[in-house]
């Protein structure tokens, strides 16, 4: 009898129930909020599905992250070995791969002047690094947390390890990665407030053709460029230049659709629910982090307002052939915030057709935000 007693109270006492604090009822419930937000409402399911869940799966039974150094028997939880493929910087690269692979540089081509409105998207990003420090950060904290900013979570997260700020990645890349995800909510009001209906309803031309070879060029002359000026820039635009040549070169299509298929969908997965296993209850619901998702709304807000007002501006230099609206793309979630200039453009006119012209400079950003971490890296001296 008291066999059956002890086995059933070991069997009670290793449920979940008798461990769960209030503050993982609170990252379970929020892990509910993003399974809706994915599902029923459909904001970047790809995304918020594997995050969710890996967010539900830690805060039930958080020895799925445990380190090796801390287990009993010398073995680490599953995700804590995902995860190390985000410290390593490993998996943010192959999701720039495929990135490229996936993505039409052509509008970026045809229109250069797309670039301008991606730089001006970053202004968000070093805007939120001078909060940062003013909030009590350290240099490197407020640079790893500033890339919020440019609503793009695999530079977020690469940034963050090579600059030695792992306490600081988990929730770096929940807000930059929810960011992405309600690119839909955010920017519209934004977009709005900073232009007239007029503004909003502007055509633009139709972007001249590009010829296969100026596709082909341009990612091996960026490439020379780029990492030439800035060589700790050359893990993300070095994988996302090489994942377009694959594209654009026609004879390595079963590469290409590796890229950009299979292995971008299993990168999606891993690094999606290691991410969501960052957010403990006990790592994550701390004053810090809730500065660190006020300072990414923040950044990711001026960004958006930075792009608009700089196409604003083009608007009034060009004589109004410039949508304003293609500014909000400036930042680096592709193809989300192209999608949203195309939503709040139809909005204004049915007939106007923004999504092409919002792809150059989306496409910018991400060069820009990748450049931006560069920067970061080589201002610290990190290799």
């Amino acid at each position: 009898m008291d066999y059956i007693q002890n086995t059933l109270l070991n069997l009670v006492q290793q449920t979940a129930f008798l461990n769960l604090t209030f503050g993982n009822m609170i990252m379970i419930f929020v892990a509910f909020v993003f399974l809706y937000l994915a599902i029923r409402k459909g904001f970047e399911p790809l995304l918020l599905v594997p995050i969710s869940f890996g967010m539900l799966l830690v805060n039930i039974y958080p020895d799925i992250m445990l380190t090796v150094e801390d287990s009993s028997n010398g073995v680490g939880g599953l995700l804590h070995y995902f995860y190390l493929l985000d410290e390593w910087s490993i998996l943010p690269s192959l999701i720039f791969m495929g990135v490229g692979a996936m993505t039409d540089f052509g509008p970026l081509i045809a229109n250069p002047k797309s670039f301008l409105l991606g730089a001006a998207a970053q202004f968000g990003i070093y805007a939120a690094y001078f909060m940062a420090i003013f909030m009590g950060f350290n240099d490197k904290a407020a640079a790893a947390i500033s890339i919020i900013g440019g609503a793009d979570g695999p530079t977020s997260i690469f940034l963050a390890g090579k600059l030695g700020q792992t306490e600081f990645m988990g929730p770096i890349a929940v807000a930059a990665y929810s960011y992405m995800a309600l690119v839909p909510i955010i920017q519209p009001p934004i977009m709005k407030l900073l232009t007239t209906e007029e503004e909003r309803k502007i055509k633009m031309e139709q972007l001249r053709p590009v010829s296969k070879l100026e596709k082909i060029l341009f990612p091996i002359i960026v490439t020379v460029v780029v990492c030439l000026i800035l060589p700790t820039t050359a893990p993300l635009v070095g994988m996302l230049m090489v994942g377009n040549l694959f594209r654009e070169s026609g004879v390595v299509k079963q590469l290409q659709e590796t890229a950009s298929n299979a292995l971008m969908y299993i990168v999606v997965i891993v690094l999606g629910l290691s991410v969501g296993a960052t957010t403990s209850a006990e790592a994550f619901l701390k004053w810090t982090t809730i500065k660190i998702v006020v300072l990414g709304l923040i950044a990711f807000a001026f960004g958006t307002a930075a792009g608009v007002i700089f196409g604003k501006i083009m608007c009034k230099v060009t004589g109004g052939k410039v949508n304003p609206l293609i500014g909000s793309a400036g930042v680096s979630a592709v193809p989300m915030a192209a999608r949203v200039s195309q939503k709040v453009g139809s909005e204004a006119d049915p007939t106007n057709f923004l999504l092409m012209h919002a792809m150059g400079p989306n496409v910018a950003g991400v060069i820009g935000t990748a450049v931006a971490a560069g920067t970061f890296m080589a201002i610290f001296g990190i290799q």
